[in-house]
């Protein structure tokens, strides 16, 4: 289905993907999104409605407007009533269940970002929060297709293009949702796994992986000859390396650097290394 004309379903999820590398990212995380959620219809935003290895998209739309954060521009043009977005840099790992009857008591769900210690995460634009109120994740959105959410989506994307020196979409998220009388709710961490080696510190019953939001999908892209990646295994083994390396070199004047990843929690808890 390709066109202008779309027929309003209930539940699905659409991705953004402009240029074929992001399109292949955008079928890879398709398919583990159908093979445990095979009746859920999933459609595709991008540049080019007749490229090759899109098939697998029930639906194919253009984007309005291409430039490097265009999910601002269509997320409001789903045809779904509660529409689940995803980042093309994602994986699904288990069936979503009854994940979508979120969106009938609030608006919009979105998880905290990553790195809330940092800078980068807890820049807004006009509004100063308090540190629990950081950045959260757009990469993984949940939403119902109100009037509320769609002047929040168009607020949102004009604050975008009136602020051209700031290339990052959250910057503004923040602002909106600190901001607004919207109805929104944090999803739990399993539900946009960024840090990957929370799976290491869970317990048996503490949570149930079903997305993972991983930058490792983009190695290929981002760094000279870095490799395609396309598991959560790899995602998981290439994060444990990077978190050793990360504390031993905050804790590189320590005599006993060798020891830094057995205590990383004693070290967290110190508060001792660089924000």
């Amino acid at each position: 289905m390709t066109g202008s004309a779309k027929k309003a379903d209930t539940d699905g999820v659409i991705y953004v993907a402009t240029g074929p590398e992001y399109r292949a990212l955008a079928a890879q995380s398709a398919r583990t999104l159908k093979a445990h959620n095979p009746h859920l219809p999933v459609d595709l935003f991008t540049d080019d409605t007749a490229a090759e290895g899109i098939g697998l998209f029930d639906a194919v739309w253009p984007v309005p407007l291409v430039h490097d954060r265009a999910k601002l521009e269509c997320i409001a043009l789903s045809r779904f009533d509660r529409t689940l977005y995803l980042d093309c840099d994602t994986l699904i790992l288990k069936p979503l269940g009854d994940f979508f009857d979120i969106a009938e008591r609030f608006d919009l769900a979105l998880a905290h970002d990553v790195r809330r210690k940092s800078s980068l995460v807890r820049e807004g634009f006009a509004e100063v929060t308090p540190y629990a109120f950081p950045q959260l994740n757009s990469g993984v959105m949940l939403y119902r297709k109100t009037e509320a959410m769609l002047s929040f989506f168009e607020a949102w994307r004009s604050q975008f293009h009136a602020h051209p020196e700031i290339k990052r979409d959250q910057v503004f998220l923040k602002d909106l949702l600190w901001s607004s009388d919207l109805r929104f709710y944090v999803l739990p961490p399993e539900f946009n796994l960024r840090r990957v080696t929370m799976l290491d510190a869970w317990e048996p019953l503490d949570a149930r992986a079903t997305i993972i939001h991983s930058h490792r999908l983009l190695d290929h892209l981002r760094i000279k000859g870095g490799a395609r990646i396309c598991d959560a295994e790899t995602i998981l083994r290439l994060e444990r390396e990077a978190l050793r390396d990360e504390w031993q070199q905050v804790q590189h004047s320590e005599t006993n650097a060798s020891d830094a990843f057995g205590d990383i929690g004693l070290r967290a808890l110190r508060e001792d290394h660089l924000e």
